[in-house]
């Protein structure tokens, strides 16, 4: 009978943990993600990329292809071209921050190759020109930020042709030294609009019905951070926030800016009859300031007027005065010219001593 071959003790055990360790060996490697830009570092989870570098003139050609968030700041864009993201479609991009990138221009299909992007970040940059179908090939852009961002140039009747065909549902426009409502930028069906920080001294009647338009009903504004004058201009707003106070997201935070006898008042706290009307205004009283000069240039007027019959029907009493007047001129001057030629004759000199 044939001799069995002795196995070495315990050689068996070992067998399952050595094909767990060769097993990664023979799995294939994963496919390395997509480098991320030099300028840039980019976080996988969620997918999330920011670039801040100075010398950056264009968009990063290198970027991942399922970006979700997208944030550059502090570049040298100056002009987005375009297709200025189109080298790698970003199909999956939803949010694009240009902050700080000196952007003056946005040419037409400037963000072709995003059809995701539901909120555009163009705050801090100084633009001069915004072509009409700058925002074209964005469909589902909801949110527009544009926060001191209309400084250097009026944009209001160029953004209004790009912003035409959006769906806009929020619009950042804090910061932009706007004296008035930018009615021609409010889409249908926007529902919220940010005005902080501008140079708003109150909303006219006129705008105030453009904001109670059947397509704004659902709009909400803020409002904080303007110097509101609170004189009787300030009246009909005034009226339109107690009424709609819910509409204004920081109601109860407006204060006046102005008379001094007012500022910092609380704007729900004002009585309408409390507010009175500076000199020119248009209250009751620049409209008595504007009769009483009126009164006055009628007044001059008839003065003016009965002086001149006064004079027309004493014509000749004038003239007979005036003829008087001349002859004694004459006469006295005459008398004068008679002394000194009996002073300049020689004849009538005194004789001089012997």
């Amino acid at each position: 009978m044939a001799r069995r071959q002795a196995r070495p003790a315990g050689g068996g055990r070992w067998l399952p943990w050595l094909g767990l360790a060769l097993l990664p060996l023979a799995v294939p490697p994963a496919a390395a993600p997509a480098a991320c830009p030099s300028a840039c570092y980019c976080v996988a989870t969620p997918e999330l990329v920011q670039c801040r570098y100075e010398r950056l003139e264009e968009p990063p050609r290198e970027l991942p292809a399922a970006v979700h968030n997208l944030s550059i700041a502090g570049s040298n864009l100056s002009v987005l071209s375009r297709a200025a993201f189109a080298a790698r479609p970003l199909r999956d991009l939803r949010l694009l921050r240009l902050r700080h990138d000196n952007i003056r221009a946005i040419e037409d299909m400037a963000l072709q190759g995003l059809p995701a992007l539901r909120t555009l970040d163009l705050s801090h940059n100084p633009l001069l020109s915004v072509a009409a179908g700058a925002f074209a090939g964005v469909p589902l852009l909801s949110t527009l930020q544009l926060n001191q961002a209309l400084l250097a140039a009026p944009l209001e009747e160029q953004l209004a042709l790009a912003v035409r065909n959006l769906s806009l549902r929020r619009l950042e426009l804090a910061g932009n030294a706007l004296r008035a409502l930018p009615a021609a930028l409010l889409p249908p069906g926007l529902e919220e609009l940010d005005l902080r920080n501008n140079s708003l001294q109150r909303l006219a009647a006129a705008e105030l019905r453009s904001l109670d338009a059947p397509e704004l009903r659902g709009l909400r504004l803020s409002l904080g951070a303007n110097p509101l004058s609170c004189d009787c201009g300030l009246r009909p707003f005034l009226a339109w926030l107690r009424a709609a106070a819910a509409r204004v997201l920081d109601a109860r935070s407006l204060r006046c800016a102005g008379p001094p006898g007012l500022r910092g008042t609380a704007l729900l706290r004002l009585r309408p009859e409390a507010l009175a009307c500076a000199l020119g205004e248009g209250g009751e009283p620049g409209r008595l300031e504007t009769a009483s000069y009126v009164f006055f240039g009628i007044v001059l007027a008839l003065i003016g007027i009965v002086f001149l019959m006064v004079l027309y029907l004493n014509r000749r009493g004038i003239k007979r005065w005036l003829h008087n007047l001349r002859e004694a001129c004459r006469d006295q001057m005459e008398g004068y010219h008679y002394r000194y030629e009996q002073d300049a004759d020689p004849r009538c000199a005194g004789t001089p001593g012997l």
